[in-house]
């Protein structure tokens, strides 16, 4: 069985949905398409394909065997176009992922940017907030916040953003402003849950990290709720720095307790690392880092002016 031939076939079925619009678009008969993944799916002994009257679906299986399938082409594509000396106009498509407020700030301007140099290339951006398994989700690059855990992933460092402590020119008129982490137990705090804890938030010190409590009277589950909260005189908030740096820019925000911070989380650019990548990672590497690199630097300066 030619299983290259199949892997592509089983691709268009999914991408179009049906097995005869998948026929159609290769242009070969229906029954050839039902026989080749009728013979992938005794070749691996499992099916791939829920099949109703109505549509397909793949099954769990299907669904990792389908993405399998498409890294696996990709490469093979890959090698053939190096090996025919085809070194110019990388295509395909390209999955990011970002945590939410950081895509909207810095990965949309400069994935603009790319798709304007590269017009053969399509992108796929997931805003999340939470770690996306790259394998799983089909992730070709994924931006990165935080010390890594994963050794297998291969890492590109693009800059650093800070832990930083905020709140209202409003609010520090009527309330005054902390010298040390612990005065924030006069006051109350609007906290975000993904970042730091409700009920206390963590220093450095000289004598090492300090846990101060905090009286939070609004927790909220998003970054741009938190400032809205903290923009709002609702108290001192926690966040990263790219999260308030309009805010901050704007005068809506002022940073507090700057000397007493955490280090900087470092911010990478980050992929699975195969022997071969396809020249579209390799292509989106070399431009999204050196841009990253830069507005972060000047995201930094901001900051300490």
């Amino acid at each position: 069985m030619d299983r290259l031939g199949a892997m592509a076939i089983l691709l268009k079925v999914v991408e179009t949905g049906s097995l005869s619009a998948a026929a159609k678009q290769l242009g070969v008969p229906l029954a050839t398409v039902s026989r080749r993944i009728a013979e992938l799916e005794a070749h691996l002994d499992t099916r791939i394909l829920n099949r109703t009257s109505r549509r397909l679906s793949l099954t769990e299986a299907g669904r990792l065997y389908v993405e399998a399938s498409r890294r696996i082409l990709e490469q093979v594509e890959e090698a053939e176009r190096s090996a025919m000396g085809v070194y110019k106009d990388p295509k395909g498509q390209l999955t990011v992922t970002a945590p939410v407020v950081f895509g909207r700030t810095h990965m949309i301007p400069i994935i603009a940017e790319f798709l304007a140099q590269y017009p053969e290339i399509d992108v796929k951006l997931v805003l999340a907030d939470r770690l996306l398994d790259l394998l799983e989700a089909d992730v070709d690059v994924a931006l990165r916040i935080g010390e890594l855990d994963d050794s297998s992933l291969v890492a590109l460092r693009v800059g650093a953003v800070r832990r930083v402590t905020c709140a209202s020119p409003t609010y520090l008129a009527t309330h005054g402003r902390p010298q040390e982490p612990q005065d924030l137990k006069r006051h109350i705090c609007v906290t975000f849950d993904n970042l730091a804890s409700p009920a206390g938030w963590r220093f450095s010190s000289p004598n090492g990290d300090v846990q101060v409590p905090v009286r939070s009277r609004l927790t909220v589950t998003t970054a741009e709720a938190a400032v809205d909260g903290a923009v709002a005189g609702l108290g001192f908030t926690r966040l990263l720095s790219y999260q308030i740096a309009r805010e901050k820019r704007t005068g809506r925000l002022e940073v507090v307790l700057a000397e007493y911070e955490l280090p900087a989380w470092p911010v990478s650019l980050v992929h699975a690392g195969q022997q071969l990548p396809p020249r579209k990672l390799r292509a989106f590497l070399d431009f999204a880092a050196p841009r990253l690199r830069d507005r972060l630097q000047d995201e930094t300066t901001a900051f300490q002016s």
